[in-house]
């Protein structure tokens, strides 16, 4: 079972791109959430009110099922998706990439914006961060007291992150753990026995 998925940590990625006197920016950051994006790119709108264009494309989660490319005015498909490429390419998730483009009075032909979005986002993510994480699993556990030894040294030896605990006559465990783990803990903790 696959369970882990590459994305960039939050140190913002900075690129840039220049053609025919046009300048194109570009930012990869780390997010998590379709808010986290919207505020993202209103400050970019607001910071480069200026600029002709305010082109982007994200995915989010580990299954890579939400994403979306937008051109901003731009011939269809010049822009959003050369910067999806981008992404794809380096299999990556939970990441927005802007691309802001100054015209310079020339026009580049899709051919050329497609090379220049492409770039500009590459350029970005070659100043990133990748990192790989795991899909995790929570798993609560409710045992007598006089259970505790052993399910700390289960707790040892598969090394689960502990979420929360509650020690009492009756005890609640919750763990946190790699998805592909996650059953081995669950059988690990239920065959357990008093002691």
């Amino acid at each position: 079972m696959e369970d882990k998925y590459t994305t960039i940590t939050k140190t913002i990625g900075e690129g840039f791109y220049s053609e025919k006197r046009s300048k194109f920016l570009a930012f990869a950051h780390h997010v998590e959430s379709q808010a986290q994006i919207r505020e993202i790119l209103s400050i970019y709108r607001k910071k480069y009110y200026d600029a002709r264009h305010v082109c982007y494309a994200y995915v989010l989660g580990a299954d890579k099922a939400d994403y979306k490319m937008n051109d901003d005015r731009e011939p269809s498909s010049t822009a959003g998706k050369p910067i999806y490429g981008q992404i794809v390419s380096n299999d990556l998730t939970d990441i927005l990439i802007v691309v802001i483009r100054y015209y310079g009075g020339v026009n580049l032909g899709t051919g050329g914006l497609i090379v220049a979005y492409r770039t500009a986002a590459a350029d970005a993510l070659s100043h990133c961060v990748i990192e790989e994480k795991y899909i995790k699993e929570k798993i609560t556990f409710t045992f007598p007291y006089v259970m505790m030894n052993g399910v700390m040294k289960v707790v040892k030896t598969m090394e689960p992150q502990i979420i929360s605990q509650e020690f009492d006559n009756t005890c609640t465990i919750t763990l946190s753990i790699r998805r592909s783990k996650a059953e081995e803990l669950k059988n690990k903790l239920n065959s357990l026995s008093f002691e």
